[in-house]
C-alpha cells in the first residue's frame, strides 16, 4: 500500500474508494500496512478509506502528545474537506480518535476502536525498552499477538530500528507518558455517537477488562470479541475484523 502514498498539503496519506469516509488512525508502533485488509475490502462495499501518516516522530518534542496528534487529525480532515466520517483507531490511534471526539463532538458520525488506549495500556510491559537487545524486542512484539508467528521478522526489525533510534525512542516514551496523562474516563460518558469496540480476547496490551470498561463508559457502544487474537485484530484476524465492521456499519445505516 505504501507505493500509493499521496503527498500534498503537508500530509502523507493513503486513500482509495468512493463513498462515506472511513478514516484510519494507526498505533504508536504501527504503520500504514497494518490495515491492508480494510483497504482491499471496504472500497468494494462503497466506502472511501483514508489513512494519514501520523507525525509521531516529526512533531517538536513539546508537541509530541495525544492532544497535538488530535489537532493534526483535525487539520488533515479540514484540508481534505471531509464530512460524515467515521474514525477507526487501533491502540494510540484509538486514543487520538477519542481525544479528537472530545474536541469536535459535532463533527464525527461514529467511531471504531480496537485495542484502544485512553483508559489503560501496558505497551512496555512495565519495563523500559532495551536498546540493542533484539531478543527483548522480539518478545515484546510477539506479545502483541496471540500467535507469535504473526510477528514477522520485518515487523520485529522495524520495531528494533525505532527503539534504537534515540530521537524516535524519546518520542515513544513521551507519547506513552502523554497517553497516561490524557486519561479519557471522565470524557467517555459525554460521547453520544455510535461506537464499535473490537477486542482480541487475548490482548495483553489493553486487556479484556479495558474493553469492558470502555463498553461501560461509552453510552452508545457495542463490544465485539475476537477469539484467539491479541492487540491488533485487523492484522491477526482481518476477515473477522472486517465482518464485524461491516455488520456494525449496516446496523447503524452508515
Amino acid at each position: 500500500m505504501d507505493k500509493n502514498l499521496k503527498k500534498d498539503g503537508g500530509y502523507e496519506y493513503l486513500e482509495i474508494g468512493k463513498g462515506q469516509p472511513l478514516i484510519i488512525l494507526h498505533g504508536l508502533m504501527g504503520n500504514l500496512s497494518n490495515f491492508d485488509g480494510m483497504f482491499t475490502y471496504f472500497p468494494q462495499k462503497g466506502y472511501r478509506i483514508i489513512m494519514p501518516q501520523l507525525p509521531i516522530y516529526n512533531l517538536p518534542l513539546l508537541k509530541t502528545n495525544v492532544k497535538h496528534l488530535a489537532k493534526f487529525v483535525k487539520g488533515f480532515i479540514t484540508y481534505k474537506n471531509l464530512e460524515n466520517y467515521i474514525l477507526i483507531g487501533n491502540s494510540l490511534g484509538g486514543h487520538i480518535a477519542l481525544y479528537y471526539s472530545k474536541l469536535n463532538p459535532e463533527k464525527i458520525s461514529g467511531m471504531i476502536l480496537t485495542g484502544s488506549s485512553g483508559l489503560y495500556e501496558n505497551a512496555m510491559g512495565g519495563g523500559y525498552p532495551r536498546r540493542g537487545d533484539y531478543e527483548y524486542v522480539t518478545k515484546k512484539v510477539q506479545d502483541v499477538f496471540y500467535d507469535p508467528k504473526t510477528a514477522t521478522k520485518e515487523i520485529i526489525d522495524e520495531s528494533f530500528d525505532v527503539i534504537n533510534n534515540r530521537s524516535k525512542l524519546i518520542r515513544i516514551l513521551t507519547i506513552a507518558k502523554s497517553a497516561i496523562r490524557h486519561n479519557m474516563a471522565k470524557d467517555l460518558p459525554k460521547m453520544k455517537m455510535p461506537v464499535c469496540l473490537i477486542w482480541g480476547k487475548n490482548d495483553k496490551v489493553t486487556p479484556p477488562n479495558v474493553a469492558e470498561e470502555f463498553k461501560k463508559l461509552l453510552p452508545n457502544s457495542e463490544l465485539n470479541w475476537v477469539d484467539k487474537c491479541g492487540h491488533a485484530p485487523m492484522m491477526e484476524r482481518p476477515d473477522v475484523f472486517n465482518e464485524i465492521i461491516e455488520k456494525w456499519l449496516t446496523k447503524n445505516k452508515f
